[in-house]
């Protein structure tokens, strides 16, 4: 457990030392459950409970992902093979199969939140959430691409989980409409902090945005 909690420590420092986020040589093969492509539905979408489904386009065994599109937020986006996704109208989902590994991917207004864009939105969401839970840990940093990463240690468990949580969030803006912007958040065990950073960094590789 002491082991653990120094990786993930460390991994969040060198997160908030990086110019651009980096896998550190993970690949979604180590994500992945090799199924064959059997967990995805060769139909248009993947259906998950309490949401419709995310559209499937491209199964790569080889590599160990799907590549789902999230239409409530006009957002192409790679998965693990062995994960389920959906979109509930709102945001788009993924999760690994026992949950403990979870992708949100949502539409953020800018204006509407009271902020003026990626750092400004950083620094008053990671207050506020510091603020109703004292025991939460939050840095962000700008990234060389402008958008703005944001790491919580010491999130509190859900219903399910083991232990308490590490959350990403990676706040990205629209290069044509400052006011528009994506929040793609990512939130794994606190023990495994450091392949959650990785898996980040492989989320944001194959991210294709229509603004």
């Amino acid at each position: 457990m002491i082991l653990a909690a120094a990786v993930a420590a460390c991994w969040a420092s060198t997160a908030m030392a990086q110019s651009l986020l980096d896998p550190g040589g993970l690949t979604f093969k180590d994500f992945a459950v090799a199924d064959h492509g059997a967990s995805f539905s060769r139909n248009d979408s993947i259906p998950v409970s309490g949401a419709s489904g995310a559209q499937l386009l491209h199964v790569d065994e080889a590599n160990g992902k799907a590549q789902v599109r999230f239409k409530s937020v006009k957002v192409e986006v790679s998965v693990p093979l062995g994960w389920q996704a959906g979109d509930d109208g709102e945001r788009g989902v993924a999760f690994s199969g026992d949950r403990s590994y979870r992708l949100i991917v949502w539409r953020v207004d800018f204006a509407f939140e009271g902020v003026t864009g990626p750092e400004h939105y950083a620094a008053t969401k990671s207050g506020a959430i510091q603020s109703r839970r004292p025991g939460v840990k939050a840095q962000a940093r700008k990234l060389g691409d402008g958008s703005v990463l944001i790491v919580y240690e010491n999130v509190p468990a859900s219903q399910g989980d083991r232990e308490t949580r590490t959350v990403f969030d990676l706040v990205m803006a629209n290069p044509s409409k400052p006011n528009e912007g994506l929040l793609m958040t990512v939130g794994v065990p606190s023990g495994q902090a450091g392949r959650g950073l990785g898996l980040l960094a492989l989320f944001k590789q194959d991210l294709r945005i229509t603004w």
